[in-house]
């Protein structure tokens, strides 16, 4: 049990009736969760406004509100605070309620458009490899060291981020790497965690849906930088050109990465191959798992992230030529007919391409690379026609498919990727709106030695329609019909 005052402590009041010397249960920003002596945050989300939910947090026995807007009808014995924002209020809140256990663990956290998934877990798999007790908070999955947990979104809610926080604290986890979205920073549920370090993957289109414009995108993926302290490191990949401006006003140590331009972690790509990569990094050559150039930054921004963090170079190098692909992030099978099938979970331009021209720089050009792609619904619609045009200039054959079509018609989510394929490139397309038959086709199409590329979902083992999740693995489907067609 914690008194409402010491939870309230460093949160912007506007104003207060009742006492803040009641003893409270925990917070919650969802009524329907609320029991006695609860504190009810009341969020103004993107579909519902917690204000209206006020009355019912009271019924089920919350003891106190936090609010921006005082509700016009004040119940006795009811502690009201009003805030200027709840959504910050709820992350000082969540931070002070489980005592601050950010700054009790070295907390990294891992922003851009592409990659974070791959950096983060990777981190997480490298110093797992060290020895160390360490977290995860992913969009994939969350671990507190061998233990795994579901993951609902790129960047949990500040409540789930603390509780979990507390619970590496109590297994003695010592580092956690955590993948920070454009979304968890502009609802504030990073604001009151303790940094001491932050890693710039990249900037391209996405999320457009919910910013309205790119600048407005990159900015608030800025201000994760500009919040960073003084001790902490600011790690930015120069190569992009949104790179420098991340660090413009971060009052943290300003660190490097490139393949291209000069920076205090550099890397060239020696060699590449489907089994690989020899990497040159800051002077010593490397062999690493992971394939392509996409791959090779994240490489170098884990390899730059360890440093900074104390390890020594030739310890981090041994341990980067360890490291294994993550779940959906260019995982590739060979079937018996030696037809490789590759599922990765480019869902945007920018990725879809990078994949694509790593395929190709691999390859032979003897055999045929046969993607299979779709766009979400209910998301960034200016992407479409990009993906589409993208999909059919850098294969030779392209089939537009579902992808998580949620609340819209995948028929017309397929038609304006449609819009984006030039002329000569119409032969090149099937439109197949059944994912599983468009995986089906592109296995039916495949000869020995081709490629096949299932875009967009990668780690997903879903397929959201019209609100409802369909059991759907793309690695597992085209298994499965690899070893059917091809016996």
């Amino acid at each position: 049990m914690s008194i409402l005052k010491d939870i309230l402590y460093k949160v912007a009041i506007e104003a207060v009736k009742g006492s803040t010397e009641i003893t409270i249960g925990k917070i919650d920003f969802d009524s329907r969760k609320i029991v006695k002596n609860d504190v009810f945050v009341a969020i103004r989300g993107t579909i519902s406004d917690g204000h209206e939910f006020i009355a019912k947090a009271i019924e089920l026995g919350a003891t106190a509100i936090v609010c921006d807007t005082l509700p016009e009808t004040i119940t006795e014995c009811i502690t009201y605070i009003q805030v200027r924002d709840t959504n910050t209020a709820l992350a000082v809140m969540a931070a002070n309620y489980f005592d601050h256990p950010s700054q009790k663990l070295q907390l990294v956290g891992v922003t851009g458009t592409n990659g974070k998934t791959t950096i983060a877990s990777l981190l997480y798999q490298l110093y797992k490899k060290a020895g160390y007790k360490v977290g995860l908070l992913s969009t994939v999955k969350i671990m507190v060291d061998e233990v795994e947990y579901k993951a609902t979104h790129t960047t949990p809610d500040s409540i789930t981020i603390n509780h979990f926080l507390a619970t590496m604290i109590a297994e003695g986890v010592e580092y956690c790497f955590m993948e920070v979205s454009s979304h968890g920073i502009h609802q504030k549920r990073t604001e009151g965690l303790h940094f001491v370090g932050g890693v710039f993957t990249n900037l391209s289109h996405d999320h457009l849906d919910y910013h309205a414009t790119f600048a407005e995108y990159r900015d608030v993926k800025k201000s994760f930088f500009d919040h960073l302290p003084k001790t902490a490191f600011a790690l930015s990949n120069i190569d992009d050109k949104n790179g420098p401006v991340l660090l413009q006003n971060t009052v943290a140590k300003k660190c490097t990465y490139a393949l291209k331009s000069y920076a205090d972690y550099k890397a060239q790509i020696l060699e590449s191959q489907l089994s690989g990569l020899l990497l040159k990094i800051n002077g010593n050559e490397v062999w690493v798992k992971l394939i392509g150039t996409f791959n090779a930054y994240n490489l170098l921004a884990i390899y730059g992230t360890a440093i900074e963090l104390g390890m020594e170079s030739l310890e981090a190098l041994r341990l980067l030529s360890e490291l294994e692909s993550v779940s959906g992030r260019f995982q590739y099978i060979v079937s018996e007919a030696n037809i490789t099938a590759i599922v990765d979970y480019a869902h945007t331009p920018d990725a879809l391409e990078n994949v694509l021209k790593t395929i190709n720089d691999i390859r032979t050009k003897n055999e045929q690379l046969i993607t299979v792609v779709g766009c979400g619904g209910n998301r960034d619609k200016a992407k479409r026609p990009v993906m589409g045009g993208i999909a059919s200039d850098l294969s030779d054959k392209a089939i537009l498919t579902s992808d998580n079509p949620r609340n819209e018609d995948a028929t017309v989510i397929i038609s304006e990727m449609e819009q984006g394929v030039a002329p000569q490139n119409f032969k090149r397309i099937l439109s197949i709106t059944d994912r599983k038959q468009a995986i089906k086709t592109a296995c039916q199409l495949a000869q020995p030695n081709d490629i096949i590329l299932i875009a967009g979902k990668g780690h997903e083992t879903y397929q959201e329609i019209e609100g409802v999740r369909h059991d759907f693995d793309d690695m597992k489907i085209v298994k499965e019909l690899l070893e059917q067609l091809h016996k």
